[in-house]
């Protein structure tokens, strides 16, 4: 692998440590600044301003990429990530904090700018192959986070700050001397239409039958956010899990996701077939939920992880069969709208769980994973009836 490669590689696996390693920590933090019990809407208010950030700023750096460069906007993003999380780790108040994390939302929207630079860097044919490892080393990083965050905090709460802000310097400092510009900048004028982040959702209104497919991303992504939101929260009320075993159970979940995301959705596909493949996801899932709903002992959700695993094998089909739906000229077009859809979800999804969790988490913590479980089973009966047409959209079906 060439230097900038590990570079690029190293800045997406670093973004996803920063998410992660938040995660076990966050509600001890909260409860210092905040000096409340109460914290679980802090939780969503934060985890939501960080993704509504990349939901906004990730087309603006993208642009600007084009126009300046990919190499100045992933140093300045690079810089602005380290002394962030380092300013982050001394902050005596709330709305520090908040600013804190908009800015970590900020700066972690350089994955469209590393992206970018991937898609210059390399040849048309290997491209498949690059971004495969690419999500690889944002499985890897999300991995590590939790289990570096949970470590750390347990020694001080600050502590997993001041390591990412380490780690953000050390990968600037190998992009300022082995990072070469990527592509020429144009220095033309910046489309402002095109920083509009909504910009891609009109294309859903256009084309008969891709709502349904949209929608049921929404849903899948809006479900995943509740891990992140709740997951730190129900170990401390369920079991009493330190630091600790909230990053061990976070980082195992995300090893198990990661694996199975690697290796199974393929075979299961051509076993069952992408319809079949995603409700058989769909409903290992729900059998997972269901036992941490009710588990009443630790060891019951590390027992569990494997069925998880095979959860796996859902959303991948289901990517497969919304690739169907368009014609090969649109599937640019596609992946912006399902990309917004993810960004969306980010938004709205820790709030609206947060808020749930705050309502139940004194009679019942498990009740948001039956929440969940809820939620998945919306997206069968949408998947099934809009993705039963053959023809893609975009194409007359007489053609």
């Amino acid at each position: 692998m060439n230097k900038p490669r590990i570079v690029i590689f190293a800045a997406i696996c670093l973004d996803a440590v920063g998410i992660g390693l938040v995660f076990p920590i966050l509600p001890r933090l909260l409860e210092e600044v905040t000096h409340s019990p109460d914290i679980v809407a802090y939780i969503g208010i934060m985890t939501a301003l960080y993704a509504a950030m990349q939901f906004l700023f990730a087309p603006v750096l993208g642009a600007l990429s084009d126009n300046l460069g990919r190499r100045p906007v992933l140093l300045i993003s690079l810089a602005g990530a380290a002394i962030n999380y380092l300013i982050m780790a001394f902050a005596p108040q709330l709305w520090m904090l908040l600013i804190g994390r908009a800015v970590a939302g900020l700066t972690s929207a350089n994955i469209s700018v590393a992206s970018a630079y991937i898609t210059d860097i390399t040849p048309e044919e290997k491209r498949a192959g690059r971004f495969g490892l690419f999500s690889a080393m944002f499985g890897i990083g999300f991995t590590i986070g939790p289990v570096l965050g949970g470590v750390l905090g347990d020694h001080w709460i600050r502590l997993p700050f001041i390591a990412a802000a380490v780690l953000n310097a050390a990968n600037l400092l190998l992009a300022v001397f082995i990072l070469p510009e990527s592509r020429m900048p144009t220095r033309q004028r910046i489309d402002l239409a095109a920083l509009n982040p909504l910009k891609p959702l009109r294309w859903v209104f256009s084309m008969k039958g891709l709502l349904p497919i949209v929608l049921v991303y929404f849903i899948l992504s809006g479900a995943g956010e509740a891990y992140g939101t709740c997951w730190a929260l129900w170990g401390f009320d369920t079991f009493g899990w330190n630091g600790l075993w909230i990053g061990l159970s976070l980082g195992a979940f995300g090893l198990c996701q990661t694996l199975a995301q690697a290796f199974l959705p393929g075979p299961a596909a051509r076993l069952l077939g992408e319809r079949k493949a995603f409700v058989a996801g769909i409903g290992f899932a729900c059998i997972a939920l269901a036992t941490m709903a009710f588990a009443d002992q630790d060891w019951m959700v590390f027992a569990i992880m494997p069925v998880f695993a095979l959860s796996g094998i859902g959303t991948p089909a289901f990517q497969a069969l919304a690739t169907r739906q368009v014609d090969a000229e649109r599937q640019g077009q596609l992946q912006g709208v399902l990309a917004s859809a993810v960004s969306l979800a980010s938004i709205v999804a820790p709030l609206a769980f947060s808020t749930f969790y705050f309502a139940t988490r004194r009679e019942w913590p498990g009740a948001i994973w039956l929440s969940v479980i809820a939620i998945n089973l919306v997206a069968v009966p949408l998947v099934l009836l809009g993705t039963r047409r053959i023809e893609p959209v975009g194409r007359p079906v007489n053609a």
